[in-house]
């Protein structure tokens, strides 16, 4: 079974790119499911406007997931009216979608996370409620944290954790690295690969051309 890390970023577009976000999170998310892969949405960064997410991270497990990332990996284009600027001619907006690389999903120091038990909110009766089997994994320099409940073993739970956060610590690395303007190779590949975008949708509904 394979795993990919997905990351959908609106490129420090406007709001419109980051509603791009939302909506190619949720369409990537129902084909996901139409092909029977396992789907976790593992860090959103909202946009400045409800709704909106100026990225996303997804992980997705399964078969043949290369021909999955294959037809969604590159530039989205989105031809619609904006929705939040009324008299705005522009009508493409562009986002990307790329696959983190899991070299830099492993650069986190383990040494500068700390832990947190608490007691499962799962299923599992009484024992989940006396046994605090649940893990927050907490990263002291970003703060950021993910937490796991799916095992009844704190082990397990621990081991999920750090593995969650290492994929959202990645992805915040990226996301502050581009609102510095110090990516210059994925701006550079993004403005080159703009006339040939991967998939083009149209209209408010989102509908795949």
């Amino acid at each position: 079974m394979d795993t990919k890390i997905i990351q959908l970023t609106s490129a420090k577009g406007p709001s419109e790119c980051c509603l791009a976000v939302a909506l190619a999170l949720k369409a990537m998310i129902a084909e996901a499911k139409a092909n029977k892969f396992h789907y976790e949405v593992v860090s959103r960064f909202a946009g400045d406007i409800n709704g909106t997410l100026s990225s996303a991270t997804l992980k997705l497990e399964g078969k043949n997931l290369n021909v999955f990332l294959n037809s969604w990996q590159g530039v989205l284009l989105w031809i619609a009216q904006s929705p939040h600027r009324k008299f705005h001619k522009r009508k493409n907006w562009y986002i990307g979608i790329n696959e983190l690389n899991n070299a830099n999903i492993q650069q986190l120091n383990e040494n500068e996370i700390s832990f947190q038990t608490m007691r499962s909110s799962g299923s599992g009766g009484q024992h989940v409620n006396k046994t605090e089997t649940a893990v927050r994994a907490i990263h002291k320099a970003s703060g950021l944290f993910a937490s796991c409940d799916n095992y009844k073993s704190q082990l397990q739970n621990k081991n999920e954790a750090v593995k969650r956060l290492k994929i959202k610590h990645a992805e915040w690395q990226q996301k502050k690295i581009g609102e510095q303007g110090l990516n210059s190779e994925w701006k550079n590949n993004n403005d080159l690969s703009r006339g040939n975008p991967k998939r083009i949708y149209k209209g408010e509904k989102f509908i795949m051309e």
